[in-house]
């Protein structure tokens, strides 16, 4: 895995501005159809959660969509949602055992880069119940992304905005989803020439991608991440540089804002201050942390 990140580390400028850019829910319209049609049905299979389905996928969406976990690790996603399904009503009513998960926090307490790929020697080495579930989650979800997810081109402005973005700012993808779903749909629509790399979860973590690739290498004030995600804006805080968010439910709003005037505005030197804190006032308005059910 080191040679990938080893990439990273060893890429150099060649434009004087650098924008990462997030796929999933960002360039892509896929989050729904990921989590709603891939990743949810297997969570409900994989966790026996058939007899309080419902209440699963409202929790299953309700992390992995509509709060301030969206867009965060898959395996991180399974540990918060046991942990909200622990407290639902109708689980506890119908007497159903939710799954111990703690191998698998103990797992993504110790290994950086969690992915199946580096799940997979882990249960080989280690082959705790906990974790041989997640892994056939996991491949689950793989298998039915591939499956499933097709025919879903980027949102409309992004094929322009790459066009421009190119002439000045090296390009990175910069997402947690496996790098070979990543590579088939960039290639898939014909959007992957403008970019450098197509870093996924095999590189590390989006905080780590952004550090490696970019921090140091040019002014703070010229990286720019983009992305739907709290993990998305955390990755962009926790190394200094800015941030523009494509807002859920109104993404294409996003997109053409960030077209007509983020862009411009990222060149020209004016994003950082005012501009950038209305932009995390109204990203932070649109997620909320607590579930609905909570305050019932």
């Amino acid at each position: 895995m080191s040679h990938l990140v080893q990439e990273l580390k060893d890429m150099k400028p060649e434009k004087e501005f650098f924008i990462g850019f997030d796929s999933d829910g960002c360039v892509f319209d896929s989050m729904e159809i990921k989590q709603k049609e891939c990743f949810c049905p297997a969570f409900v299979n994989h966790f026996d959660m058939q007899g309080a389905a419902t209440a699963a996928r409202e929790v299953w969406e309700f992390v992995n969509l509509y709060s301030k976990t969206r867009g965060c690790n898959r395996f991180l996603a399974v540990i918060r949602a046991i942990e909200l399904l622990s407290e639902r009503r109708e689980v506890m009513e119908r007497g159903l055992q939710v799954p111990t998960v703690a191998g698998l926090v103990e797992w993504t307490r110790r290994e950086s880069k969690l992915g199946q790929a580096t799940l997979e020697p882990e249960v080989e080495r280690n082959p705790h119940p906990d974790l041989l579930r997640a892994l056939g989650w996991s491949r689950d979800v793989t298998d039915a992304v591939k499956k499933i997810v097709r025919n879903l081109p980027p949102y409309p402005q992004v094929r322009g905005i790459l066009d421009e973005a190119y002439r000045k700012a090296d390009l990175m993808v910069v997402s947690q989803t496996p790098t070979a779903d990543l590579e088939r749909e960039w290639a898939e629509h014909g959007i992957d020439g403008h970019v450098r790399i197509i870093a996924g979860q095999e590189r590390g973590t989006k905080a780590e991608h952004l550090k490696y690739a970019a921090v140091g290498k040019y002014a703070p004030d010229k990286i720019l991440m983009l992305g739907d995600a709290p993990g998305d804006l955390k990755a962009a805080q926790d190394n200094g540089v800015l941030f523009f968010p494509i807002i859920p439910g109104t993404e294409e709003e996003s997109w053409d804002k960030f077209r007509d005037e983020g862009l411009d505005r990222f060149f020209a030197g004016t994003f950082a201050g005012n501009y950038q804190e209305r932009l995390l006032a109204a990203f932070d308005a649109a997620l909320p942390e607590n579930p609905p059910w909570s305050s019932i």
